[in-house]
């Protein structure tokens, strides 16, 4: 593992799930529900078993069936840049990164996860293991070879998990952008992680309502309770309107994938060169915790540590997210 730390003079630990309570509990004084770590998913069907994947018009149809939503950029012969974004939101979220891409040559791609966006709301599947295998099906439908995968929060979970299932035989490259990897919540071999109790909160609002709880996400992760902040209403009005297209079901389900999820071994099957950027106050996805600590299980991951990110960082700080990147594809 390399590490690059622009700012090694700032304080880049966050503690526990201090941060992240902010945005869950804290912020908006939730009485923490029950654990949610008995909850399961419905099973995936098998009615549609065995079919390929296929891209009609702008969705791509999965092996159970699934609609998936794609919007493809740039030149098709460019080389591939596949994004996978976080939750709640949609694949616009990546639209900075992927126009100016695209305009540097490269064949950008984004759908929209299961139960999220565009994208049909099955009712189940809502799960790390269903999001890689649609990403597969992406990947599968549009014949995407030596593709750069860039993965944000849920999205970074998203990217390693597809690797870890389906191998790197399509994958050149690797990004993780505020990722959730290796895990968010406290276990016994993650004691400084986020308690459980921070998502049951996040659970019992969502569940409550969610509109206000979208409206409220956007200040902690933006980073706009921060001095000095330029708020953008029109970012906020962007997440929250990318948040409500979802369903209320995949979205509540979601948020087990992407505290519970156990990916040690996922990290370490991705092979191929990783960068890892993070910024040193994301105040939702804690940095010692997670993107130090997947940069350490990475065969060949580099820590990028972002002076000042938020969790939304490619949209607060894009420009400097999309020289990163354009630098890490190139070389």
């Amino acid at each position: 593992m390399t590490i690059q730390d622009s700012h090694p003079s700032r304080r880049t630990v966050l503690s526990g799930g201090a941060a992240l309570a902010v945005a869950g509990s804290g912020l908006l004084g939730v009485t923490a529900g029950p654990a949610a770590a008995a909850e399961k998913t419905a099973p995936r069907p098998d009615q549609t078993k065995g079919t390929k994947p296929m891209l009609q018009g702008s969705h791509v149809t999965t092996k159970d069936g699934v609609q998936i939503h794609v919007k493809q950029w740039g030149p098709q012969t460019g080389q591939p840049v596949v994004f996978s974004h976080g939750w709640p939101l949609t694949g616009d979220a990546f639209e900075d990164q992927m126009m100016f891409l695209a305009q540097h040559g490269y064949r950008t791609i984004a759908h929209d996860r299961r139960g999220h966006g565009r994208s049909s709301q099955p009712g189940f599947g809502n799960d790390l293991d269903h999001y890689a295998d649609d990403l597969a099906a992406v990947t599968e439908a549009l014949d995407l070879k030596n593709a750069v995968h860039v993965g944000h929060s849920t999205g970074g979970g998203e990217v390693a998990r597809y690797i870890g299932r389906h191998g790197v035989s399509r994958v050149a490259k690797a990004v993780l952008i505020g990722a959730i990897t290796p895990i968010m919540v406290k276990t016994a071999w993650n004691p400084d992680g986020v308690p459980m109790e921070v998502f049951d909160g996040i659970r019992a609002s969502v569940k409550a309502d969610r509109s206000q709880f979208f409206k409220d996400l956007t200040i902690p992760f933006y980073g706009y309770n921060r001095p000095g902040a330029k708020v953008s209403q029109g970012v906020i009005d962007s997440f929250w309107l990318q948040g409500m297209m979802g369903g209320l079901q995949a979205e509540y389900e979601c948020i087990k994938a992407f505290s519970e999820t156990d990916q040690r071994d996922d990290l370490k099957k991705m092979i191929v060169p990783t960068l890892v950027l993070h910024g040193d106050d994301d105040q939702v996805v804690p940095l010692a915790t997670t993107g130090k600590a997947a940069a350490a299980m990475l065969p060949k991951g580099t820590l990028k540590v972002i002076p000042g990110g938020s969790h939304g960082m490619c949209t607060t700080q894009k420009d400097l997210i999309n020289e990163e990147l354009l630098a890490f594809i190139r070389a």
